[in-house]
Order: C-alpha cells, then sequence, then structure tokens
C-alpha cells in the first residue's frame, strides 16, 4: 500500500500549542506516522502513547510479515499445503476478513496472490517468465485457502498456494493502533501506515486534511478530502514498480492473470474500517473504474476516488458535490 499525504497541520514538539504531539517511525516495511492530543501536556503519557502504538504496530508485523521467517504468516505458509495449521484468534479472523472481501469482489482481492507474486523483485526490476506465471495461475485462488472456524485451523488445497497479507495487514494494523490510544484515553488521533489512515475524533473542532498524492507528479496532491472518525486507504502503482520495454509492474497483482493491473493508477476508499479500506481499495483498482464503482455503490458505509490511466479524477456517488 501507498503512502498519504497528510495534509493535516502537523504541529511539532515545541511549536505554540503543545497538547498535540507526532511521532513518525519505520515498520512494516513503509513509514507510519502518529499524530494525537493529550489534556495535558504531561511527557510521560506522551511517550506512553507513542510507545503503544510502536509496539501494536511491531506486534502485527512480526506476526503477519511473509519476510520475517518465524512470523506465524510465514510458518502457515510453509506448512498448510501439507497438513492443517492452527493460528491465533487475531490471523484467523483477519483470514476471515480477506475471503469475505474477496467473495465481494469475486476474487479481484485475493491474499493468495502472492503465489505468483513473490517472484517479481521490485529492486531489482525482475519479473518471472510467463511460463512461470501460467504454471502457478492454479494456486491464486481464495477458495484453496480452507478455513476451519472450530479448530481455528487453515489448509491450503493446493501445493503452491502461499498467501500475503500486504493488501490488509497494514489496515489492521493501524486499526488495532487507534484501539489502543482510545484505551488510553485519547480521542483525537490520527495513525497512518503506507497508505493506510485512519482517525478518531477531529482536530478540534476542525476535520483532518487529507492528501491523495498525485500518482504522476512526486510532490504535487490530486486531491484534499476533510475527514474525521474515518479511515483511508489508497493503491496505486507508482511506489513499488518498474518499467520493462515501456511496461510498468507493480505489486498490485490481478489474480486472473499473475500480472500487474493496469486498469487505473490510484484508487482511495474512505469507510469506518481501515481493514477493510485497506482491502477494498486493492480489490477496486484491479477490478478498474468501471466495476469499481458498481463495487462502492453496493457498500454505502464506503466511497472511492479513482484516477484513471488518463489522470482523471472520479468520485463514487456519495462524494460527487
Amino acid at each position: 500500500m501507498l503512502r498519504l499525504l497528510l495534509a493535516s497541520l502537523l504541529l511539532c514538539s515545541g511549536a505554540a500549542n503543545a497538547d498535540w504531539h507526532q511521532h513518525t517511525f519505520a515498520v512494516m516495511g513503509t513509514e507510519a506516522h502518529l499524530e494525537f492530543w493529550l489534556d495535558n501536556d504531561d511527557s510521560a503519557q506522551v511517550q506512553a502513547a507513542i510507545a503503544t502504538v510502536v509496539a501494536e504496530m511491531e506486534r502485527v508485523n512480526q506476526r503477519m510479515s511473509p519476510y520475517i521467517d518465524d512470523s506465524e504468516l510465514s510458518q502457515l505458509n510453509r506448512t498448510a499445503a501439507t497438513e492443517p495449521v492452527t493460528v491465533s484468534q487475531e490471523l484467523f479472523d483477519l483470514l476471515t476478513q480477506a475471503q469475505q472481501i474477496s467473495e465481494l469482489s469475486a476474487g479481484a482481492f485475493d491474499i493468495s496472490y502472492a503465489s505468483v507474486g513473490y517472484q517479481y523483485d521490485y529492486r531489482q526490476q525482475r519479473k518471472p517468465p510467463e511460463a512461470k506465471v501460467e504454471q502457478v495461475l492454479a494456486a491464486i485462488d481464495y477458495r484453496l485457502i480452507q478455513l476451519n472456524q472450530q479448530q481455528l485451523s487453515v489448509a491450503f488445497a493446493h501445493p503452491d498456494v502461499r498467501i500475503d497479507l500486504g493488501g490488509i495487514a497494514k489496515g489492521h494494523a493501524v486499526a488495532r493502533s487507534l484501539e489502543k490510544l482510545q484505551q488510553l484515553g485519547i480521542n483525537h488521533a490520527l495513525v497512518s501506515a503506507g497508505g493506510d489512515t485512519a482517525m478518531v475524533g477531529d482536530r478540534l473542532g476542525r476535520a483532518w486534511m487529507v492528501g491523495i498524492k498525485h500518482p504522476r507528479a512526486e510532490h504535487k496532491t490530486a486531491v484534499h478530502l476533510p475527514l474525521q472518525d474515518e479511515a483511508i486507504s489508497t493503491s496505486g502503482d507508482y511506489e513499488r514498480f518498474f518499467i520493462d520495454e515501456g511496461v510498468r509492474y507493480h505489486h498490485i497483482i490481478n489474480p486472473k492473470t499473475g500480472d500487474s493491473a493496469r486498469k487505473v493508477v490510484s484508487v482511495s476508499v474512505i469507510g469506518p474500517d481501515p481493514t477493510t479500506t485497506d482491502a477494498l481499495s486493492t480489490a477496486v483498482f484491479v477490478l478498474g473504474l468501471q466495476q469499481g464503482l458498481v463495487l462502492i455503490e453496493q457498500l454505502p458505509e464506503y466511497q472511492a476516488v479513482i484516477i484513471d490511466n488518463q489522470q482523471t479524477l472520479h468520485l463514487s456517488s456519495g462524494l460527487t458535490p
């Protein structure tokens, strides 16, 4: 997922209003950002809030990263094709939510895309041979991920299935972090990780202003949105990518082809739950403009901003003036 430009009025330590606090840190392969309001300027409370969010983000990372060898997800990927694997309630619930969004989007969102996705190397600008992609396409199907609710177990019905939660785990981490802040009595806060951002409350009478990055201009913003008590997630083709013979290869994989989805260049989804907006932004990106809007219009609590290949902005009906 991708970095959002936070256009709220950021206040550094030492600024005129010392009760707003912020912290930026690296986690889950991206930059995370935290802003929150405290009714007092107790430095111990400030540091406790920051430490709580940092620890929660890292806890989710340690459990759900495919790049950490002993993570719960990595262990699942190693074993589930040969025998059912009992997992934590947290991971099982997230896999269940992923399955539900896969059903809703007719497979446009599919965590088993990793069966081919891991063979792309964006740093080295390498893509898998077409023959290899064709070989593993049969393993990209969310229905091959078998969930047993009674036993909290997961099994893969194909030997080549591999899953990646990159399209949903950051939203989950953001949601959990906001819950932790609210448990500390903080009711005005923003947490972001990459392209996933969620807010509780407002900025004391003002909305949070969140800017969606222009997909083809590094330092420009395509649109600003006033938000409060909502989440926004952006998926785009402009951060993890390389160009080979004029073709852009990026990390948002179309599960039906094993190739990068190219119907649009950026999708932002706004709604109450950051885990859901995270997954829906990927689904709409894969579906493209027309089908993506059809999906969003079925979900009255969610809205979308889509930028097509001609860099034209499209809004779902709930955002249209």
